[in-house]
């Protein structure tokens, strides 16, 4: 462990520099990292530096995203582990998604009533526009470890802390889930902290499901998860289907219509009014059904295995009422540029329920996100400003935020 006089001369200066930057004594550019010195420039636009907890997320939402996530499976392979690592070093260790908001955490003894007061705790939103400098936005933002010491964090309420986080990666698609974070006071800072956030992170990744959309648990039989909002992809057993652009909307139509379809309703659903002959899509679903090993049925044409896609969860999680959760799902519009109907159909279907889901319950975190796959979409951003409200005699903090995007949507 790095010697105690090492860590106070480290402490101190640290504090020094926190003081000067945010007192405007003199500049400090030289004296802090980039990273760091960056972070407080945006966590001041959205931050009031006295804050003194993160701010809380949903805590039904929280827990439906996490239930739904790779996440819980690869956390509840290797709790044990997490767990003794945080007892061993009075750590509390805290997993996130890819927005920096917590999904679960565990604690040592002292470790775990301190973070209880800063609202480390699921739910609660660590991003550095929420609450300002630490090493979970840092490692999310540049998808790299990173670690924040004392007064390096922008917020004086953990200025008392060292933090070390790792990103968290799907690990077939690599695709950035969330990070893994592990905190303590600032004297037990040790130099392998980092290194030991990188293996908690791969020690997760390596429990995880086959795919990022595996459902959460895992059985025997053969399933087919379909990706169709943002981008396309099928799934069969966890591995990636290569089909062209017209099978991928054939096999999406028959997992939004397990029912079965027929031939002639198929036909119409597929091409509408363009002639194509009914040879063609008979020679698409022979090819369909040899990818899917013979479990395409005819008469109707119907698939004969479990098949879940990501607008089916969007959409139960609407009727739920979780709207921030089905914004997180939501990865944009349904095959864009498809040529068919019923699909062209089904995508103006979501998109306006959430997009009235939002009108209707404008959070403002759910809107931020919305907002980047729907930049031009002003109303919405509009509503959730005139339903803002003061956070404690301060503007909110996600005000700053949506009239900057409220700008880019108006051009």
């Amino acid at each position: 462990m790095t010697g105690e006089s090492d860590l106070r001369v480290r402490r101190q200066a640290a504090a020094r520099a926190w003081s000067s930057h945010f007192d405007r004594v003199d500049p400090v550019a030289a004296t802090v990292r980039p990273e760091i010195l960056h972070s407080w420039t945006r966590s001041e636009q959205s931050v009031a530096v006295n804050v003194d907890a993160a701010p809380l997320a949903d805590e039904g939402e929280t827990a439906s995203f996490f239930h739904d996530s790779p996440l819980q499976v690869g956390v509840e392979r290797v709790e044990q582990e997490l767990r003794r690592t945080a007892e061993d070093g009075d750590l509390v260790i805290g997993v996130t998604d890819n927005q920096t908001r917590v999904l679960w955490t565990y604690g040592g003894r002292v470790m775990r009533r301190r973070a209880e007061t800063v609202n480390f705790v699921p739910g609660g939103r660590w991003d550095d526009s929420s609450v300002g400098t630490n090493a979970l936005d840092l490692a999310n933002r540049h998808s790299s470890p990173a670690m924040v010491f004392g007064a390096e964090h922008y917020a004086p309420i953990v200025h008392n802390w060292v933090c070390w986080a790792a990103p968290v990666h799907d690990p077939v698609t690599g695709v950035k889930l969330g990070v893994i974070d592990l905190s303590t006071t600032w004297d037990r800072t040790h130099p392998i902290g980092l290194a030991t956030a990188r293996v908690l992170a791969t020690l997760i990744e390596g429990a995880m499901p086959t795919s990022a959309h595996a459902p959460a648990e895992e059985t025997a039989d053969p399933g087919l998860v379909m990706t169709l909002l943002g981008t396309a992809e099928a799934r069969l057993d966890g591995q990636r289907l290569l089909l062209s652009r017209r099978q991928t909307e054939v096999l999406a139509l028959l997992s939004l219509h397990p029912e079965g379809l027929s031939l002639e309703q198929l036909h119409a659903m597929l091409y509408g009014d363009a002639a194509v002959t009914f040879s063609t899509l008979k020679a698409e679903v022979s090819h369909l059904r040899h990818s899917l090993g013979g479990a395409l049925a005819s008469r109707p044409y119907r698939l004969m295995l479990p098949v879940a896609t990501d607008v089916d969860h969007v959409l139960a999680l609407l009727r739920r009422g979780h709207v921030a959760a089905a914004v997180d799902a939501y990865g944009g519009d349904l095959l864009p540029g498809t040529n068919s109907p019923a699909l062209a159909e089904m995508a103006e279907y979501v998109a306006v329920a959430v997009r009235e889901a939002l009108l209707a319950s404008p959070h403002p975190d759910a809107v931020l996100r919305y907002s980047e796959l729907a930049p031009y979409d002003a109303e919405v951003v509009e509503v959730c400003l005139e339903s803002l409200r003061p956070v404690q005699g301060r503007p909110h903090p996600a005000a700053a935020l949506l009239r900057a995007r409220l700008v880019v949507a108006r051009g």
